[in-house]
């Protein structure tokens, strides 16, 4: 009896699920750490619409469009092993996530580093104030034991500080 409520269940579960999604077609295979997190907001102002290395946008939506969203870190692995990571502004637009920008965090690219985790400052997916604070965690010497701890800050006003961690 209780295979026969699993095996229901289960078809039930089937029948509402979409077509499989294939890996590849979710993110590609370097990819090695996400996280999503903070939130940013503009006065729909074009001239007040920057990347996060504060150069304006090639496409600047209109003055009257308001854009408000969060962020996105990404670690991607090299051939090497080392990551590069990549800072995104996700706008919330009403057709769906929309990326306002990508850009590389070089301060992390010319360590070297190899990427072990990146974590948001908080999980509960509530955020008070704008802006981002993420932990990443690496390595500068791949044979190491000893981790290092970089924070990445983004303030209310956009602005970027990546620093090592201290007690």
């Amino acid at each position: 009896m209780m295979r026969m409520m699993w095996i229901a269940m289960l078809a039930g579960t089937a029948a509402v699920c979409p077509a499989a999604v294939q890996a590849e077609d979710v993110l590609p295979a370097n990819v090695t750490f996400v996280t999503s997190s903070g939130f940013w907001e503009d006065s729909g102002d074009p001239s007040a619409v920057l990347d996060p290395r504060g150069k304006a946008p090639s496409a600047a939506p209109p003055a009257s469009a308001a854009q408000k969203g969060y962020y996105k870190l990404i670690a991607l692995r090299q051939q090497d092993g080392t990551a590069h990571i990549v800072l995104q502004q996700i706008a919330l637009d009403p057709a769906g996530p929309k990326i306002v920008s990508s850009a590389e965090l070089d301060e992390f690219s010319k360590m070297k580093a190899f990427v072990t985790d990146i974590r948001p400052e908080t999980s509960d997916g509530v955020t008070q104030q704008p802006g981002l604070f993420a932990t990443v965690y690496l390595r500068t010497d791949p044979a190491a034991t000893d981790v290092e701890t970089w924070t990445v800050l983004i303030d209310e006003l956009g602005d970027i500080r990546i620093e090592r961690e201290s007690n």
